[in-house]
């Protein structure tokens, strides 16, 4: 997937050569793309409109055949994997339809339903279905014979593997990888992100989330649980996947300044594939911990510029909340560090990488001392002699970009300006309007609009947008579905009827996340200008 075209779309290169070519599979962007097994056909997610409501099209290597699968209509289509030693595909439908298609004819075969389902892995008339809201998934094996379920751990990620289930547990407090009978990989620093299983069955490649928020990669046979580490081109990886023969692992990886390219490791060594020149000036963050208001350790990602501070500085507030904010290529903090504002990137109690007690530290009523974790982190940066504390502001997306909306509202003496990018505003318009499995998932992590329904709305920032004062840009994506364009609309509306500084920015043909080179540039070059304007 590359959108060196505009937009996010396939192209083929051979490993070993600059040669590559683009596979048309329409206008919409592509969020994701998979060979099947034998290199038969291609199977792309893509985002009509830019949207969240993906739709599944298959089309041949040569830009042949192509036809689309799932994600009719209304329906939203996920998951996409193509089942080891056949040319089937498996997809899950509005969390709660789980199919198994097959690609010349599209022909789907519904082997699952019910509410918040995915389908993982199927095999032999048994498919492995991941159950449940956030924060509390678990994997079953079913029977379709029967239709009967077996429990089979909490978790969220689980493959058929030669000799039994291989799954990423979460049954510790750090996820862990298990299979059948026995343990293949823990750590004490690290959480097993994810893994992939070889097409043979003989090796798993393990992506580890190291304490903190970088990567590492390691390559486990499962015959004799020999161990091959390896070489990191990038702080950061992703999207483990092994060639059809199994001798091959392609990932990707990045670090700042250095965009995600495409990496290939066999035999020992790892070799560029299709990787953007890394900028020779760009600012390495580095890692500060500090401390809660009631002791829970907190970090987070510092990029300081030159000089002596204190620095007017922005707070980023990743998304989720069970996101994690890691040493990802980022232009928008170089080019801030580079007009002289600091940037400080926290993760604060409910991300993702720091053990499962900390993920579910901000759930309900505990979500409370999540914000305050926001006021923790300014005092840090302002203790420390990094912010300089008449110039400090705050900005985030999606979770983020209500944590920022917060932060403007609970604690407005602390901030100058803000940047809420899509999210939510009141917890009650965002489950009426947002999609509805998504509301589904999200109960067990913000709390149930019916039964907790003054708790939502005490949280909900549109509560007191009468004590947001500080200047306001909103960005929002016209056909996002997951956090409705009502969330913005009604904080602008808000602050026009109080006369409070602010702009509202809406892009066309885009959802969730800018998918679109020029969107992007847009987005880059109007939130500089914003924060310049009133932080320098």
């Amino acid at each position: 997937m590359s959108d060196r075209g505009g937009r996010p779309q396939v192209w083929v290169q051979q490993v070993g050569t600059g040669m590559a070519f683009r596979v048309d599979t329409g206008d919409a962007p592509v969020a994701q793309v998979l060979w099947s097994t034998g290199g038969g056909w291609l199977a792309c997610l893509s985002a009509p409109g830019g949207g969240p409501r993906h739709e599944v099209w298959l089309v041949r290597p040569d830009g042949s055949g192509l036809h689309q699968v799932a994600g009719f209509g209304t329906d939203a289509a996920d998951n996409m994997r193509w089942l080891p030693g056949r040319s089937q595909l498996v997809v899950t439908e509005n969390l709660t339809t789980a199919l198994l298609i097959e690609p010349a004819s599209g022909t789907r075969t519904v082997v699952g339903t019910g509410e918040l389902i995915t389908l993982l892995d199927f095999f032999d008339g048994t498919a492995l279905l991941r159950m449940g809201p956030r924060g509390s998934r678990h994997v079953v094996e079913r029977s379709l014979a029967t239709g009967t379920d077996r429990f089979v751990a909490i978790g969220e990620q689980a493959v058929f593997g030669p000799d039994g289930i291989i799954m990423r547990s979460e049954v510790d407090e750090l996820p862990r990888l298990v299979t059948t009978g026995r343990l293949l990989a823990a750590s004490d620093r690290a959480e097993v992100e994810s893994f992939a299983l070889a097409p043979d069955g003989s090796r798993v490649a393990v992506l580890w989330n190291v304490w903190g928020g970088t990567s590492s990669i390691e390559v486990i046979s499962l015959s004799d649980e020999g161990r091959e580490t390896v070489p990191m081109p990038g702080l950061v990886a992703a999207d483990l996947t092994w060639s059809a023969d199994g001798r091959t692992l392609g990932f990707a990886a990045e670090k700042p300044g250095q965009p995600s390219g495409i990496w290939v490791y066999a035999d020992g060594a790892v070799q560029p594939v299709s990787v953007a020149p890394a900028a020779p000036d760009a600012v390495e963050p580095t890692l500060e911990f500090y401390s809660a208001h009631d002791e829970l350790g907190l970090s987070g990602w510092l990029f300081r510029p030159a000089g002596d501070g204190p620095f007017p500085t922005v707070l980023w507030f990743h998304g989720g909340p069970e996101d994690q904010e890691r040493p990802r290529h980022g232009p928008l903090f170089q080019a801030l560090v580079a007009r002289g504002i600091a940037v400080f990137a926290p993760n604060v109690r409910g991300s993702s990488g720091f053990g499962r007690s900390f993920v579910n530290a901000d759930n309900g009523r505990l979500r409370y001392a999540g914000i305050e974790d926001v006021r923790s982190s300014v005092r840090f940066l302002v203790f420390s002699g990094v912010a300089d504390p008449a110039r400090i502001g705050c900005m985030g997306r999606s979770y983020g970009g209500y944590l920022t909306l917060i932060a403007l509202t609970w604690f407005p003496d602390l901030f100058r300006a803000g940047i809420d990018v899509c999210g939510m505003s009141d917890f009650a318009t965002f489950y009426e309007h947002t999609e509805p499995w998504i509301a589904a998932a999200a109960v067990s992590k913000y709390g149930d609009p019916k039964t907790d329904a003054a708790l939502l709305a005490d949280l909900s920032p549109m509560t007191r947008i009468d004590d947001l004062r500080a200047p306001l840009m909103l960005i929002h994506g016209e056909n996002d579905t997951n956090v409705p364009v009502i969330e913005s609309a009604q904080v602008a509306a808000a602050l026009s009827a109080r006369e409070i500084p602010h702009r509202y920015l809406l892009f066309p043909d885009e959802g969730h996340q800018l998918l679109n080179q020029q969107s992007r540039a847009d987005y880059l070059q109007e939130t500089i200008d914003w924060l310049s304007k009133y932080l320098l």
